[in-house]
């Protein structure tokens, strides 16, 4: 499970996230909830915020959130505005006590934003945008963690097994991961510049899941 290529993949996909490129979507969107004092105090702010992230990172193809407008992430703003403070602490390391805790939002969220559709690259990404405690359960990520662990964890559905592979997973390499959350840091909208706001660890395996899944394409491993 230990990885030596962590630091090397998470650096690529570092190197991308300029102020105005996709990647850096991310960090606008976490910086803004993180720092904003009431989400519901400006409702179309929060929604246009949520929303951009979501549809810069394709969450639109699907007909679950092309057809809706701003109006329709609310319900998820006033939602997200209620879980306690305690709980926008948690991070990977923390997922030998807070499974249930994330299992428990991941489904509040998921019968708020696609109630018709179990999406679990959307809620993934709305959960990893707005608190940063998972990584986005989309195509690339699930695909690495599946090979690395030799197709034994499916990662088709965000439950205890999955996250808790997460976990061991981070164990393994906590190291690695911890110093690159201290080094790395998000970017500022207003100033282009870096924030002193950490890329949470979730977020490193989140980069490195995603910027390996390219290598092992090309390699043919996958």
């Amino acid at each position: 499970m230990k990885q030596d290529d962590i630091e090397y993949f998470v650096k690529e996909y570092y190197a991308n996230c300029n102020s105005k490129s996709r990647y850096v979507s991310f960090d606008y969107c976490y910086n803004y909830f993180r720092t904003c004092a009431d989400l519901t105090d400006d409702m179309e702010r929060s929604c246009l915020t949520l929303g951009f992230f979501l549809a810069s990172w394709g969450m639109f193809r699907g007909k679950s959130l092309l057809e809706k407008s701003i109006k329709h992430y609310e319900e998820t703003i006033e939602y997200i505005a209620e879980i306690p403070k305690d709980f926008w602490s948690i991070d990977v390391r923390e997922y030998d006590t807070t499974i249930d805790i994330i299992l428990e939002i991941y489904n509040e969220i998921r019968q708020k934003m696609v109630p018709d559709n179990r999406d679990l690259v959307v809620v993934s990404k709305v959960m990893l945008g707005v608190f940063g405690f998972v990584p986005a359960f989309d195509d690339y990520f699930c695909s690495t963690f599946r090979y690395l662990s030799n197709n034994e964890y499916g990662f088709r559905r965000m439950n205890y097994k999955s996250l808790d592979y997460l976990f061991r997973f981070y164990l393994a390499n906590k190291e690695v991961v911890d110093r690159l959350s201290s080094e790395m840091f998000t970017t500022d909208f207003r100033t282009g510049e870096k924030t002193s706001i950490n890329y949470p660890r979730a977020k490193i395996i989140d980069m490195f899941g995603w910027q390996q899944f390219k290598f092992l394409k090309d390699s043919q491993l996958l």
